[in-house]
Order: C-alpha cells, then sequence, then structure tokens
C-alpha cells in the first residue's frame, strides 16, 4: 500500500510540474497539487492507524 501511495504522489508531482511549465495549464498544475495533498494526507492517515 505504501509503494502505491508513493507511486501516485509521484504522478501528482509530475502532473504539478507539467502544469507550471507549460503556458495554459494552470489548472493542470492546481489539480495534481491537490491530489498530491490529497493523497500524502491519506497515506499519512493510514500509517498512523496501523501503528
Amino acid at each position: 500500500m505504501l509503494t502505491f501511495i508513493l507511486v501516485l504522489l509521484i504522478i501528482w508531482a509530475a502532473i504539478s510540474v507539467i502544469g507550471f511549465v507549460v503556458k495554459g495549464l494552470l489548472w493542470l498544475a492546481i489539480i495534481g497539487l491537490v491530489l498530491f495533498v490529497g493523497t500524502a494526507l491519506y497515506g499519512a492517515a493510514k500509517r498512523k492507524i496501523k501503528s
């Protein structure tokens, strides 16, 4: 499960970078950042529950 969350975080980070680099895709960067933060919080919550 941790591997899956890390893969998602990498994907969301890449989407955010692409959104900031490509002019006109700021919306993609915002979505990527929101998904990144959401996935990080979900992973932290799941990890805290298990320990």
